[in-house]
């Protein structure tokens, strides 16, 4: 799905549970041309991994995707698994202590 930035500025909280939830990709338009995209943070883990060179594409295995053996001299630092960013809270919903409206 395309959505132009500004559009996206207003929704951003829905596109971000729509992201998280159903691993949809949004690219985001400014002009007609993608200027960024809004990906799952399991899409995002894959891309870094690409990035990183730990993935060989060319030969895959039954997941479709092999990783290469890391060098040994070389020790890999160790990344907390990404979080969601956003919850969808309905409005009308319950207060947390010391908030008001």
């Amino acid at each position: 799905m395309e959505k132009p930035v500004t559009e996206a500025r207003a929704e951003f909280a829905d596109l971000v549970n729509r992201v998280a939830y159903s691993g949809e990709r949004i690219a985001l338009t400014r002009r007609g041309k993608v200027m960024a995209a809004l990906v799952s943070a399991e899409d995002l883990e894959l891309l870094e991994s690409l990035r990183e060179g730990r993935l060989h594409l060319l030969q895959t295995g039954p997941s479709g995707v092999e990783e290469r053996p890391e060098p040994q001299s070389a020790p890999q630092p160790h990344h907390a698994p990404l979080r969601i960013a956003a919850q969808y809270r309905p409005p009308g919903g319950p207060q947390r202590p010391g908030f008001t409206r």
